[in-house]
């Protein structure tokens, strides 16, 4: 039987109340798309809690619509049953079932290193990321990271003007460029690398497309570097699912009259690499990379692997959180109540743990265990 037709994957991909995790179970309890796609009607009430029937018929045409218009747009679609996906992708407990990309496929089987900063930069900052890019590039290093403005940016930019090849993850379908400003940008790194998205085309660029985003900025990575970030950074989401990821975590020393140094300073005090040079950074991940890209490590699960993490391996805040939820639906403002944690706060959280398999999100933005 078939385990990659991509239009089942993205049918699947597309029905609410699903995630990565729980289409993770239905693949491996029968073991394709396809199968997992026949008996969805009868799984999706435990999967999903009190959700409304899903119209099969629905989800299959506007599936083959996004196929449509991804070959218009000369965009390639990889799933988790197909052997161009990303090999390091496959390691992270959540895994995208479904990939859209622009570009070429083979830099995912070169060793990476994301870069990731705040979008308020310092000219300390901008320094740093062009003098580090520009090594780990002369060493053939891919440059991940996300086309925000600021550090990203510049990581992109440096990578590109230095020979190197880079990938550009997402929060958005891939059919749209945000931020705007980095069209142009956009379009030489799918020259020199690629251009990747978990979103179906079509789907704009929300807020809280980025945390989840993170996890492939992280996911296709050996290791994350974090330039200036302060203490509330999407970066430091990055490299929050770096460690959980296996993957190592380099931070950057900063002044610290700086607020964005205070991100990188407190990752250090938890034991981040600090990087004075490229150097600390190639030393440190030739054997990961390496392991990462010639064949499964010890962490790989593929589609059998593990629903979710022990759970003592989960954060301070997230095990708060946990503790808070149980086999009955709960909301999160009341969450929010019970934790001392704004709901801006709950969003990365509930989804951290959502993509990690021990939450689910029923209707009315209720929560309860898996």
């Amino acid at each position: 039987m078939n385990k990659n037709i991509p239009h089942l994957w993205i049918a699947l991909n597309s029905v609410k109340g699903l995630g990565p995790v729980k289409i993770k179970a239905l693949l491996e309890k029968y073991g394709t798309a396809e199968a997992a796609f026949e008996r969805l009607s009868e799984e999706l009430p435990a999967l999903a809690g009190n959700n409304p029937a899903v119209d099969k018929k629905a989800l299959l045409e506007q599936a083959r619509k996004q196929i449509d218009w991804a070959r218009e747009l000369g965009v390639r679609v990889l799933t988790l049953a197909d052997q161009d996906y990303p090999p390091q992708l496959k390691e992270i407990y959540a895994p995208p079932p479904v990939l859209y990309i622009k570009g070429s496929c083979e830099v995912f089987k070169k060793h990476s290193i994301a870069i990731v900063g705040t979008r308020r930069y310092t000219s300390y900052g901008k320094s740093v990321t062009i003098t580090l890019v520009k090594e780990l590039a002369q060493k053939r290093l891919v440059i991940v990271s996300g086309l925000a403005q600021g550090i990203d940016t510049i990581a992109h930019r440096t990578c590109l003007e230095n020979k190197g090849e880079t990938i550009a993850v997402l929060g958005c379908g891939i059919d749209t460029c945000y931020p705007k400003e980095n069209k142009q940008l956009s379009q030489s790194i799918m020259s020199a690398g690629a251009v990747v998205s978990e979103f179906p085309m079509g789907t704009q660029p929300e807020s809280f497309n980025f945390p989840r985003r993170n996890r492939i900025i992280s996911g296709l990575s050996a290791g994350v570097v974090v330039i200036e970030a302060p203490v509330k950074s999407g970066s430091l989401i990055t490299a929050n699912y770096a460690l959980q990821q296996g993957r190592d975590v380099f931070a950057v020393p900063g002044s610290i009259f700086s607020a964005g140094s205070m991100g990188p300073f407190n990752l250090i005090k938890d034991g981040a690499i600090p990087v004075m040079s490229a150097g600390d950074i190639i030393d440190s991940i030739q054997v990961i990379s390496h392991s990462a890209i010639t064949g499964p490590s010890k962490a790989f699960r593929g589609l059998e692997g593990a629903m979710k993490m022990p759970i003592e391996l989960l954060s301070s805040s997230e095990r708060k959180v946990y503790d808070v939820i149980t086999e009955s639906p709960i909301r999160i403002d009341a969450i929010a109540e019970k934790t001392g944690k704004t709901i801006s706060e709950m969003f990365d959280l509930l989804l951290s743990l959502e993509l990690k398999g021990f939450i689910k999100q029923v209707s009315g933005q209720q929560y309860l265990r898996v």
